[in-house]
């Protein structure tokens, strides 16, 4: 039997957690989040895709996530949001969020 480091037993069955913890420089410091596959992959992806590091990523969002809000769901939304909003309407947002400087959701994952 293969034990995993986010495994866990349910009954007598031994299942592998959908949430794996990772390690991220955030603003020069180690620290861990703790996220799904798919929203690690998708992050990662939009680094890329925005010619950034990943660990400048998630600084960036780590530096205007809402107060109280830990970093593993602000990272989350942020996905969340890229993938409904798309790169260039995500920058129009962004825009025009700033110009306005009115508090909003996306404005403290995004600005």
């Amino acid at each position: 039997m293969v034990f995993y480091e986010n495994s866990k037993t349910i009954g007598n069955t031994l299942v592998k957690s959908l949430i794996l913890k990772r390690s991220v420089a955030v603003d020069g410091h180690i620290t861990s989040v703790s996220l799904e596959d798919a929203f690690w992959g998708a992050l990662k992806e939009i680094a890329d895709a925005q010619h950034e590091t990943l660990s400048n990523m998630v600084t960036e969002i780590d530096r205007t996530r809402q107060q109280g809000s830990n970093l593993s769901s602000a990272i989350r939304l942020f996905v969340l949001d890229w993938m409904r909003l798309g790169d260039n309407r995500l920058h129009e947002l962004r825009k025009i969020r700033n110009r306005k400087n009115q508090p909003h959701r996306l404005k403290s994952l995004i600005a």
